[in-house]
Parts: structure tokens; sequence; C-alpha cells
């Protein structure tokens, strides 16, 4: 894997650069307050050249490589292959300007538009699964909506989250774009954090991470976009193509090793489907485990010991690793680890964020949407259901109230991914804006001209 080099024009507040990287999170806030003042004066056009330059820069082929074995180095999780294309729809299809429609109401009193205007400086503060495609699209966005943008990367993420920064602002200085439109503290710590979420000058708060944080940012008093954890469930019927079924959890639930918020977390399923499903789920990659002493290892290995979430150090790790470090032989080509168990198993009730996702039979279908209802929590983040009766997959959704549903398909395509709309990695399920983009980071502005 590559080694993570700290950018060579590493800024501290002592000595600004045009990289964008401070050690003072008063210094990063002042620098971007300073851009901001004269971002404000650029026009649209140059706004758009501006992104230009990110999407260049984040999906050339040596920065998608190295972005993605970097964050894998330094986070020690997820799975580099998948982290170049998480990366890749990051810069290449997260909405810039053309997000930002104009709305206008013409009658006989005169003209009314409705228009979009940036709040200031935004202080964003990003996660360690997703570090690198959650900075590269709230820059696209943020930027795209006229404001400028401190960043507070994670602790396990900060060398590779330092590196883009430094990326992306030399690629806009070079496009013609002022200095320090997106900076980053690169001292992250809770006390750092406290501060920036404080900061007098900072108009707005994006926090993508676990509850904890986005409670910091939703009891600031400050406008916040919380995007929080999930616990997606997927429900599949008797009525269901089976076998693409299986392939589409199995691709969904192992992508990046289950990382993603949107990643089935667990799977419900009618009894009828159950002998059909499980033999395909297993030709698709899924290894079985049906020994309960083997059940209890693994389940005693992954989770801490109140059985309340899961160990740090095996989330996001591959499925031959984890089942290996359980004493369970595991199939060379394995991707995911699934048992058959009830509602009740920890396994089930928490967002494991690795390969390894139960399943839970129900009676019908009717009974599998009650129960994935209950475990979703109320996140309101995302589901998955497989059937072909489309009275079932309307019902399930109106039920759930999820930000993603997905019907008949992998996880990730809710997020853009191999599926149509745009992509994005923060997806605001307790504040409401759903999957943002640049009109999500931009206030509504009306304009009324009299006739």
């Amino acid at each position: 894997m590559s080694t993570i080099v700290e950018p060579k024009n590493h800024t501290t507040s002592e000595s600004p650069s045009t990289t964008g990287v401070f050690d003072d999170v008063d210094a990063a806030v002042a620098a971007a307050r300073k851009a901001f003042e004269t971002y404000s004066s650029c026009s649209l056009t140059q706004r758009s050249t501006f992104i230009d330059a990110i999407r260049k820069a984040a999906s050339a082929d040596e920065a998608l490589n190295f972005m993605a074995t970097s964050a894998v180095e330094e986070t020690q999780m997820g799975n580099a292959r998948h982290k170049v294309l998480k990366n890749y729809y990051a810069a290449t299809r997260s909405p810039g300007i053309e997000d930002l429609t104009i709305q206008a109401l013409q009658g006989d009193s005169g003209l009314t538009t409705l228009e979009y205007a940036p709040y200031g400086v935004i202080g964003a503060i990003a996660p360690t699964t997703n570090p690198t495609e959650t900075i590269i699209c709230n820059t696209i966005g943020m930027l795209a909506a006229g404001n400028t943008v401190v960043f507070s990367p994670h602790p396990r993420a900060r060398k590779i989250s330092i590196w883009l920064v430094d990326v992306l602002n030399r690629a806009m200085v070079e496009a013609g774009a002022p200095e320090n439109l997106i900076t980053i503290i690169s001292t992250p710590s809770v006390e750092n954090t406290k501060k920036l979420i404080s900061h007098r000058d900072i108009s707005m708060l994006v926090a993508t991470g676990g509850p904890q944080i986005v409670n910091m940012v939703l009891t600031s008093g400050k406008k916040a976009i919380g995007a929080g954890s999930g616990n997606p469930p997927v429900l599949v019927d008797e009525t269901a193509d089976l076998a693409k079924a299986a392939h589409d959890i199995v691709t969904g639930a192992s992508f990046d090793n289950n990382l993603p918020c949107t990643a089935e977390k667990e799977i419900i399923i009618v009894s009828e489907a159950l002998p059909t499903f499980m033999a395909e789920f297993q030709k698709a990659g899924a290894q079985v485990i049906s020994e309960e002493k083997q059940i209890d290892k693994l389940r005693t290995m992954i989770l801490n010991e109140e059985l309340t979430r899961p160990k740090t150090e095996w989330v996001g790790k591959d499925a031959y690793d984890i089942l290996t470090a359980a004493g369970i032989e595991a199939e060379p080509d394995v991707k995911l680890v699934t048992m058959i168990t009830d509602p009740q198993d920890p396994l089930v009730q928490v967002e494991m964020l690795m390969p390894v996702v139960p399943v839970v039979p129900v009676t019908d279908y009717e009974t599998g949407i009650d129960m994935a209802v209950d475990l979703e929590h109320g996140n309101r983040h995302t589901a998955v259901m497989h059937s072909r009766d489309v009275r079932r997959l309307d019902e399930m959704a109106r039920r759930i109230q999820t930000t993603i549903f997905v019907k008949n398909g992998p996880s990730f395509a809710g997020i853009g991914i191999d599926g149509e709309g745009f992509a994005t990695f923060t997806i605001a399920g307790p504040t409401g804006e759903g999957l943002t983009s640049a009109r999500s980071f931009a206030r509504r502005r009306r304009c009324v001209l009299e006739s």
C-alpha cells in the first residue's frame, strides 16, 4: 500500500500557505472567512470552473488509487477497490451549480424570484468510514452554493484528509480561485471540534458521522445538517427473484466491507423463500455459520462486552479475516458472513459496519414489514426490499419512511452508485434534508420586483 505523505507546504497558524491546512481552529476559520469575502464576488461561471478543477483533481487515476489505499492503510478499515469507485462517484456525480435552480413567479404585480444564497463559512465534520468521499462531495456542494468550508477530519483519517484538502486547494488556485476556499484543522480532537462548532464566524454546521457528533451540531444553536447512523433492513418476500436478490444483497452488504451507513445490515425473509434464497446466497459469496458455538464466539469477538456496539478493531474488516480470527475456516472467496437467527440477536439490533449480516425468517411479508420498521430504529435512513409485487413495495416504502428506499437492487444504488440520480455521502435523515446537494447548503432568498 502507499505510504501517506504529508503535504510539502504543511500550513501552520504561523506560516500560512495556499494549502488550507492549519493547526489552529481560529486560523483555519479566519482564512476561510477571508476567502469567502473574495469568493462572494465570483460569478457562477467562475464557481463552476473551480468545481471542474476539483472534479478533475479528485477523479484522476493516480489520486483515486492513492486516496483509496491510503484511507484503508490509515483507518484500517474498508476495501481499497471499492473506495476507488466511491471517490470517483463523489467527484463526478456530486451536483454543482446546476442544482441551484431559481423559481420565478410572474403576474400583474411584478416578478418574484426565489433564489439560493450562501450561508458563509461552513464547519464540516467528516467521518472515518468515508473520509475522502465526504470531503469531495461536501466541497463540491458547499462551494457551488457560494460558501467556504472548514473541515474537521476524524483523527484516524487525519493524514489522507489533509492530503486531499491540499490537493483540491491547489487545483482550484491553479484554475484562478481565491486561496483557502476550503481549510482543514490538522490537529483534530474533541476540543477542537467543539471550538469549531461554537466559533462565531461559523454560520452553518454539517456533521457526517455517529449520533454523538450529530447531537453536538444539532444542539449548537446554529443551522445544522446531521447525517447520522442507520441500521438498514432488507426484506425479501416469496415473489422476489431470489437469485438476483441474493446477488444484490451480497454485492451491497459487502461493498467497502459494509462501512456505508446505507448498506444492508440485516436480512428479513419470508420463510417460504428461505431454502432457495440461502442456496443462492452462498453461491453469491455468503458463508453461512450454523453452529451455535461458532456464532457465540463470533458475536463475543466482534461486539463489546455489553453487546451494544461493534468493536472498533473489527469495523470494516474483510469477511475472510473476521472468520479466521474467530477460528472458523473461511472459504477462499467469501464476501459476507451470515447466520440464521432471531430479531433480538444483537447482531440484528446493532449497526455492525462490517460484512457480518444476519438472516431473520418471518411467516409473511406483513410481519416482515413490521419487523423492518422496528429494526430500522426510527433512523429514517435506508431500507431495501426485493419483491415482484409492486403493491408490497409501495406498502413498505410508505410504512418505513426512510430517506432512501431501494427496490430490487443493491443498497448503493440509493446513493447514485450504479443507480440513477446524483451521488452523495452526507445523508441527512435526522434533519430531513435527505441526500444532500448544493441546494442543501444554501439559504432561500426572495427577491421582488414590482411592476
